[in-house]
């Protein structure tokens, strides 16, 4: 940095959150720079953050302007997980799950899509069963309302052949409390309402308003190594003492900047099934996750 010198004006960014506009001449202790306000100013070298020049200066506030005003577009980051376990010979299944998430994060607001799916058949003797196929999907929009507080609004849907279920339609919202909000850990809290439709076979539909009570946790366990665990309670308001309760977990190793192994554990607890169907439905799966952003 001692070595900068310029008769074109360079853009020089303070610790302090100055900023300095002019031709730089380097001195023993730092550098001498010839703004067009107040003069020529000497600055230390530890003052300075960074230095850029005219272009890159252009280039820089049009990064933040995108940042604060992103487009639909920008800003998009993600993962796709992946699993697939397949025999052959006297046993012949195969196993297939994927997961897809993706996530649009500004300083305002924040946009979420996910959907997770997973199938199984096993052919031994000739005879091809399906022993397990369900998908979850959803999406959710929150909003800051202040350095802590949000606003969120999401849609959930759910649909589970063994459990007989064609489509659970969730469309809800509230508002959630970011209660730790470090680097390395993140957790939040948060309440609202839903209204919950169901489409089974045979012609059953339920309709039913719910409360909305959860948290959302990310902690950094090690450099290569982070947990990601959410828990949602859905009280039933329109029939008391029923409820349902979604759990998602994943640990996640990093391999690389773009892939991990990762191990999902994935749970959906209905108090009121229909007839003749467990209250509980479990997805576990494992396998790599890719990276994008």
């Amino acid at each position: 940095m001692a070595a900068i010198e310029s008769a074109a004006s360079l853009h020089l960014l303070l610790k302090d959150g100055q900023t300095l506009v002019g031709a730089v001449r380097a001195t023993s202790t730092g550098f001498e720079v010839a703004t067009s306000t107040t003069g020529t100013m000497k600055v230390a070298k530890d003052a300075i953050q960074s230095i850029r020049s005219a272009e890159e200066e252009v280039a820089y506030q049009a990064e933040i302007e995108r940042l604060r005003n992103p487009g639909l577009l920008d800003l998009w980051s993600g993962f796709l997980d992946t699993g697939l376990a397949s025999s052959q010979g006297n046993a012949q299944t195969t196993t297939l799950n994927l997961s897809f998430n993706a996530a649009r994060t500004s300083p305002r607001d924040k946009i979420s899509v996910f959907v997770t799916s997973l199938y199984a058949r096993n052919d031994t003797s000739g005879i091809s069963l399906t022993t397990a196929n369900a998908i979850r999907g959803g999406f959710r929009y929150d909003v800051n309302v202040s350095n802590r507080l949000f606003a969120f609004g999401f849609t959930e849907l759910d649909y589970d052949e063994f459990q007989g279920l064609d489509l659970r339609f969730v469309p809800g919202g509230g508002f959630g409390f970011h209660w730790v909000k470090t680097d390395r850990t993140r957790f939040d809290v948060f309440g609202g309402g839903s209204l919950n439709r169901e489409f089974y076979r045979g012609d059953i539909d339920r309709t039913s308003g719910e409360l909305v009570l959860g948290e959302e946790l990310f902690h950094q366990l090690l450099k290569v190594i982070h947990l990601e665990h959410k828990l949602s309670f859905f009280p039933n308001m329109s029939d008391t003492g029923e409820f349902r309760i979604n759990t998602d977990n994943a640990f996640v190793t990093r391999l690389s900047s773009w892939l991990s192994f990762q191990v999902n554990l994935s749970d959906r607890l209905n108090s009121n099934p229909i007839p003749g169907k467990k209250k509980n439905d479990l997805l576990f799966t494992t396998g790599l996750r890719f990276t994008f952003e």
